[in-house]
């Protein structure tokens, strides 16, 4: 039982004890004769963090991380649960990959995981029953190259796509035809060039493009890593058929001190933009346009990213700093505590068809992230988990501290010292199969 704490249930925060029992939550008020008792008294109890947008990297890049090194970054950072991306070596792009990933991640991952299957122009006609696998976030669709070779370009596979099953599609949207027109732009040895090549009209291309698809084909869709504000102020319109995605990465970083501090370190797809960008990007999220926020971790050796660019590869760790930088931007007053709830589990919960998971509530998981919000906190090389070894982030002094990690009543993590055995489990999903028989 988690006992005293500041618990954020659907109608609010109170002080009160959360009763669990089989790994499901089975009271929620006082319960002074309880039997084995954390005690929460002065932390907050939040409803467990899902990081739906994770690269692990494997199989096939193990050097740059792997099931385990990623979930336990995932926990460290309050992460309980995460959805995997399949720009893995093989891709994710088949009923028996998604199979190897499944078998791969039970019991030795620290957190709960799903796992995307990456649409191609091969697996079209399979896809329908690809996303009804048990364990499967979805489809994702890289409409622009990004890591790894998954790349579906032209509307016309984009639509065969679409038509094919009913799940909500994940997309990174950027035009590929805008950025192969634009190579030239690219600067050798200066990624500050990397926004310019990758600009504001290359996300707002694809992303028009792939509502318009997505309207005619009646068929949900979800925008990953939103950069820009006129793409929220242009989803804003289309809520009925997309959702969206911001990342901590683009509401912390900004372009005119991110690339002359940070270099290579500071490069991802879509890219960390202006300041004006990024304070865009806060008015949308407190207009209540972006869904969730995801931390697209995309770790890379440190040797890589110090290639000069633009050989050096696109992607930084982050899910293990989503929720702390979150925090201190609560702090701030740059949101509220409800509003990071509702971006962190329970709208993951509504948009993607989440079971059992995203509220403290009676009958759900007993997934909890307790923090400190009045704790300091120092992003240190030392605290990270991720094989790759650093983050843009490292030296920040944040406020809010991520004390533990509870999945399904099993302590993944408690201040800092992770648990001496890996219980993740495959999450589920009310359009998969093991809900439909």
């Amino acid at each position: 039982m988690l006992a005293g704490g500041n618990t954020h249930t659907p109608s609010g925060a109170a002080i009160a004890d959360v009763a669990v029992r089989g790994g499901k939550i089975i009271g929620i008020g006082h319960f002074p004769t309880a039997g084995v008792r954390i005690d929460c008294k002065g932390l907050d109890i939040l409803p467990g963090v899902i990081d739906s947008q994770v690269h692990f990297r494997e199989p096939g890049l193990e050097h740059k991380e792997d099931l385990e090194t990623g979930s336990m970054a995932a926990v460290l950072g309050g992460v309980t649960a995460v959805f995997e991306m399949p720009n893995t070596t093989p891709n994710t792009d088949s009923a028996s990959r998604v199979a190897d990933k499944l078998s791969r991640a039970h019991h030795r991952m620290y957190c709960d995981h799903a796992f995307y299957v990456g649409a191609t122009d091969a697996n079209v006609s399979e896809l329908a029953d690809l996303e009804r696998i048990p364990g499967t976030a979805g489809i994702k669709v890289f409409m622009g190259a990004s890591t790894g070779d998954l790349l579906v370009a032209e509307d016309r596979s984009l639509a065969r796509i679409l038509a094919s099953g009913s799940r909500r599609v994940a997309i990174h949207a950027e035009d590929e035809a805008r950025l192969q027109s634009r190579l030239h732009t690219r600067v050798e040895g200066d990624p500050s060039s990397h926004p310019v090549w990758r600009d504001d009209e290359s996300a707002m291309l694809a992303t028009k493009r792939i509502v318009k698809l997505a309207r005619r084909a009646a068929r949900p869709i979800h925008i990953l890593h939103i950069s820009t504000p006129a793409e929220f102020e242009y989803i804003a319109q289309h809520r009925d058929i997309a959702t969206c995605e911001v990342t901590p990465q683009h509401l912390t970083l900004a372009g005119e001190d991110a690339y002359l501090k940070l270099g290579t370190l500071a490069q991802m797809n879509p890219p960390i933009r202006s300041r004006a960008h990024r304070d865009g990007l806060w008015h949308w999220l407190n207009q209540g346009v972006p869904d969730v926020i995801g931390s697209d971790h995309a770790p890379h050796q440190l040797a890589e990213k110090e290639c000069a660019y633009p050989r050096s590869p696109s992607g930084m760790p982050g899910v293990q700093t989503l929720l702390p930088l979150m925090l201190d931007h609560v702090a701030n007053g740059m949101l509220s505590i409800e509003r990071l709830i509702e971006m962190t589990s329970t709208s993951v919960q509504r948009v993607f068809g989440l079971v059992g998971k995203g509220r403290i509530a009676l009958g759900y998981d007993a997934d909890f992230t307790v923090v400190d919000r009045n704790g300091h906190f120092s992003i240190t090389e030392e605290w990270l988990a991720s094989r790759c070894g650093w983050s843009p982030f490292t030296g920040m002094e944040l406020r809010g501290r991520v004390m533990g990690t509870i999945v399904r009543g099993h302590v993944a993590m408690w201040e800092n010292e992770l648990s001496n055995t890996t219980e993740g489990e495959a999450l589920r999903f009310a359009s998969a199969l093991d809900v439909q028989e």
